[in-house]
Order: C-alpha cells, then structure tokens, then sequence
C-alpha cells in the first residue's frame, strides 16, 4: 500500500494564529499574509515528524522547488532548495506548473506539469510527470525523473494530487477529455503506481456552471479534505485572474467514491475574491494543520485585480493561508479570503 497523503487531507501546516498578546511577545510566531509571495498553485505537506514542507510554481516556469520549516509561519523566510530544472529539449523544457509533494512508499515523489519549448501553442502541451527522491531528506537527496501519467487519453493534463481512502491511494487530477467542449474536467482513480491507475478513471466534474466557465471552461487543481463522513474535493473554476475561485465536491466516505453519482457539487462557489479585503482570484489550494490542530485552507490571489496581459505571466500570485470553520452539519466554511498582514484566531 502507497502511505502518507498530501493535499488530499490528509495534510498539515502549522503556526499559531497569533492574539495581539501573542503578536507582542512572540511576533516571530505570527503567521503574516501573504505567506509566501510569489508562490502559485501552493501546496503545503506536513510529514509525521510536524516538519511543513512547501512548493509551488515559480513566476519563471522553469524548476520545481522545496522549502521546510518546523512551523507554518516560519516557512516564510525558509531556505529554498531548487530540486529539479527544466530540461534543454523535449517534452519536459517548456513550463513547469504545479508541483505537489507526496511520501509514496517511503519515497518522496513530486507530481508536476510540462510542457516542451519552443513558443507557439506547443508549450502548452502540458502531461504530467513526477521526480523521486533517491533518500529519507527530500531537501538534501537527489532527484530525478520517474516518468509520465498514464492516462486514458494522451490529452492536456495537470494537476495531480493524491490521497488514502480505506487503505487505497487515489489519483485526482484535471485533464482535457476528447469530444467535451471544455478546458479541462476533473478525474479520479485508484493508483497501481505513482504513474499507473489501478482502475479506469471516472469523471466527476465538467465546468457548466456560470462561474465555472467565466473566461475558460475549468474546472482544475482538486484537492481532498476527509472530514465529518465525508470526502470534500475542492477544485478550482474560471480563468485565472480574479474570476478564479473555488467550487467543492461532496461525497459520503461510506459510499463508493469511484462512482461519480455519490458526488455532489456546491451550486455556488464557496471562496471568491474579496474586493473589501483587496484578495483577487483564489485559488489551486490545499489543506495543511497548524500546531493547535486546527484545519487550514492554502491557496494562492493576488492583491489586485487589474492584469496587464496573460494572467498566467502575471508574477504577483502570493501563497496564503487561513483557519477553516465547519458548519453545524460538518461541512467547511472557507469564509472570506483574509486581507493581508497578521493572521488573527
């Protein structure tokens, strides 16, 4: 059995939100927003031993990063190790998006996307790969390729994320399916491998929603929070300025999850931007811990809403985080995206 899960909750983060006393005596342990700037598509894995690592896509594209921190907030001013680059030619020297950290097995395995160089519209003939760790320390062992995502399809797909679910490790991810008219739906199987399905993939959601295809019909970056009976699958929606944000999937953890009828869909989204508190297209999230305990939402926005150009080449989407409350039947409330500076409980 593939052990240790990820985004998939199944995650951790820590730091204590601080109280102004705390902010006073102890500022240092203070969670700031942004976390981290300059981090997209964040993703923030706490191992057993309460060490939080962090990855995220890079303005430039162009390597997959780690940082570690024995609390949320230091990972802040963490050092950050580069453990793989693009490479020179082929399909794996273009853009590189969306890391995500998993321990499979016992080794450490990063997910990610990519594409070939070279301009034009090949760059975005995005597959997913993954690296390995050849030792226990994925911030001092050597990485290198494991390979390709084998899909149903040789189609536009990303996003990979991983989780345990009654023993068996699951594959969610977003992918373009031949013959539906959108940018990319989400998929789900069991895994026989990190790169291999134990089972063909189910579809569990198309963007037909109005605030799911604003700009782009996405639905993209899931990610899987085990809570109350329930598996709770975040996904991404729209395109990704600050029309981006999240919609969320709802199965009984008693059902079978591979059946794409037990999985129902929030009419609406459930986190948006806040114009009040000036946070713009949140999105590509995961779930973490902090020291209390208590659940975290991670995600990327950016402080404004006006982009000149590709928002994906805008550099200024910034890591944050804040505490997820639950409503008197189980499910999360994300609330609203937090405005910037100290995070208050």
């Amino acid at each position: 059995m593939m052990d240790l899960t990820r985004r998939g909750f199944v995650g951790g983060a820590a730091a204590l939100a601080a109280t102004p006393a705390l902010a006073r005596t102890a500022p240092k342990a203070a969670i700031t927003n942004p976390l981290v700037r300059n981090r997209a598509d964040a993703q923030v894995f706490r191992h057993t031993d309460g060490s939080y690592y962090m990855t995220g896509s890079v303005p430039e594209y162009d390597r997959l990063v780690l940082r570690r921190s024995k609390t949320l907030a230091g990972l802040a001013t963490a050092a950050e190790r580069v453990l793989w680059r693009h490479e020179k030619t082929g399909p794996m020297s273009g853009f590189l998006w969306a890391p995500e950290l998993h321990l499979i097995d016992g080794r450490w395995t990063m997910y990610f996307a990519a594409g070939p160089s070279g301009g034009g519209e090949d760059v975005f003939r995005i597959r997913t790969y993954a690296v390995v760790c050849d030792g226990p320390d994925p911030m001092t062992g050597a990485w290198k390729v494991l390979g390709q995502l084998q899909t149903e399809w040789d189609s536009f797909n990303l996003d990979s994320t991983s989780f345990v679910h009654k023993g068996q490790r699951y594959l969610a991810w977003a992918q373009r399916e031949p013959g539906i008219d959108t940018n990319s739906n989400l998929y789900l199987a069991p895994l026989k491998t990190p790169l291999t399905l134990a089972a063909k993939q189910v579809r569990l959601s198309v963007p037909t929603l109005d605030w799911e295809v604003r700009g782009y019909k996405v639905n993209e970056a899931p990610a899987v929070l085990a809570r109350n009976g329930r598996l709770f699958m975040t996904y991404s929606a729209s395109a990704t300025d600050a029309r981006y944000c999240l919609g969320m999937l709802t199965c009984r953890d008693d059902a079978d999850i591979m059946d794409a009828a037990n999985w129902s869909k929030s009419p609406q989204p459930v986190f948006k931007s806040s114009p009040a508190h000036k946070v713009y297209g949140p999105g590509h999230n995961s779930f973490t811990t902090d020291e209390r305990g208590r659940d975290m939402l991670v995600y990327h926005a950016r402080d404004y809403a006006e982009i000149k150009g590709d928002p994906l080449f805008d550099p200024n989407r910034h890591t944050r985080v804040q505490p997820i409350r639950y409503a008197p039947d189980g499910t999360p409330d994300f609330g609203e995206p937090v405005a910037n500076g100290v995070l208050r409980a």
